[in-house]
This record gives C-alpha cells, structure tokens and sequence, in this order.
C-alpha cells in the first residue's frame, strides 16, 4: 500500500483545537533564518504566523521559515497584506498551512477568501503541481484536494465595529475556521483605542465567542500581549487560540529587562 497524504500531512494545532485545547502563536515580523521556527517550536508554541501586512519579508523568505515549521510539526500561519487570491493562493502554495485575511468586514468578502484558500469543490484555488506540505510528492487530485482542504486552515480578523455589525453572516461562512479579535486596530475603530478594560472590547469578545461557539468554529485574541490578564479572561470566556505577541516585542522586553538587570547593581 503507497503513501497516502494524510500521511505526510498531519495539522496538530487543528487535532488540539478539536480537543477545546488552548493553542498559541508567535508572530513573526523581523527575524528572517529559519531558525525562528526552531525557537518558536522550542519555547513551546504550537504556531507561528508571518506578519507580510507589517513586515517587509520576502515571498522567499517566507517559504523557507513555513518549510522549517512544517518539518517540525509547527503549524505556518501567513498574515497576508491583501485578501486577494493572488496573495493567499501563493502563500498557501510556498508552505504556509493556513492564512491570517485582515480587516474582513462581511460575510461576502470571509467568502471570497475561503473561495482563494481551499480547492474545489469547497473553493476555486489553482492546482499547483507538488507541494512542500507533501514533501513535493505527487498525488492524484481526488486524494490531494481533500486532505489539502482539511488542514489548510482560513483565519479572519475582526478589527472593525462593521466586523461586529456582520459577526455572524462571517462566522457562519462555511470554511471559516478562527476569528482572530485584532484588538488594537477593534479599539481604535471603536474611539476607544487602547482602552482594554473598556466594556466595549469585552462585549465584542463576548459577542465573538458567542457564535463561534454556536457555528462551531473557534476565537482568537491577539493584540493583547500587554495583558495577560485580559488574555485569561477572554480565554475562560470560550476563545481558544492566543496570539502571544511578536518577535520583536519579546526582544525588545527581555533585551530592556537584561539591560536594566546591570543598571540597578550597585557598586
């Protein structure tokens, strides 16, 4: 008996979500070797996503840090910088399993980005000929596109009030599968911005979860690296994937934590 793709292919962050896991992410904006996908697999995350919306990274450079990620068994996430397919189509192709479509407003534009992600019958992505997902093996369409489908996971951001207005037309768009709360930018079209522990921001969490929950599908925080607190609230709420924060903000804490470490001894 040959080699199946789901053999190769086997997407563990979405095998812990089904088991109601919490599962958590590092953001990618600034270190471009391969080895960050190592650390992040070390320091215990079950994902890393690449920020192209914020970070002047390369198509290649991408690729290579997805493939890393993939042999590892940590799942590459892309955030892209335009829901357009020729974006998410290309992203998925070089290695990401899964993408990050910022600012989506309504249930038609959440379809248009699943139709780009997923191959027929449930979207209309282009056939890409062997994929570093499956080790660049070749397999006939009817075993590929399912097992493809499956593990290739579409993640949509709510960062607007008109988000919340149309909330559940998104999240009951078939294959939609996270809704990542942006926090920052949710506040800020709110004219609430960086108000964390306003109501506002919890009742749009509450909101979120509330048909995630009812759709089957699962809320992420993100924009709350500052607040762990709030990040444990909203998790105890229902949400279940957790954007920790970038690579740069961690170096940036524990660069400062070091340096002032030196300054406060005394001699």
């Amino acid at each position: 008996m040959g080699i199946e793709p789901g053999d190769i292919l086997q997407n563990q962050l979405l095998t812990k979500l089904n088991n109601n896991q919490v599962v958590s992410s590092m953001s990618i904006r600034l270190v471009k070797g391969v080895e960050i996908a190592q650390i992040a697999k070390t320091a215990g995350f079950d994902s890393i996503y690449i920020d192209l919306e914020h970070s002047s990274f390369s198509l290649e450079t991408t690729s290579q840090i997805c493939m890393a990620a993939l042999n590892i068994g940590l799942a590459p996430f892309v955030r892209v910088p335009a829901n357009s397919p020729e974006w998410i189509s290309r992203v998925l192709d070089i290695g990401a399993l899964g993408i990050i479509a910022p600012h989506i407003r309504n249930g038609k534009e959440a379809q248009e980005v699943v139709a780009a992600a997923k191959f027929p019958p449930k979207g209309g992505r282009s056939a890409a000929g062997a994929l570093p997902h499956l080790e660049y093996r070749s397999f006939p369409a009817t075993k590929l596109y399912p097992v493809m489908n499956a593990n290739t996971m579409v993640i949509v951001q709510f960062e607007s009030v008109e988000s919340l207005d149309h909330a559940e037309e998104i999240i009951a768009t078939q294959g939609v599968d996270i809704v990542l709360i942006g926090t920052n930018d949710l506040t800020a079209d709110m004219g609430i911005a960086g108000q964390y522990d306003h109501p506002r921001l919890k009742e749009a969490y509450q909101l979120t979860i509330s048909l995630c929950q009812k759709y089957h599908k699962w809320c992420g925080v993100g924009g709350l690296a500052s607040r762990p607190d709030l990040v444990d609230q909203f998790v105890k709420m229902g949400a279940r994937y957790v954007s920790t924060g970038t690579d740069i903000g961690f170096l940036i804490a524990i660069a400062t934590e070091k340096a002032n470490q030196v300054k406060q001894i005394q001699t």
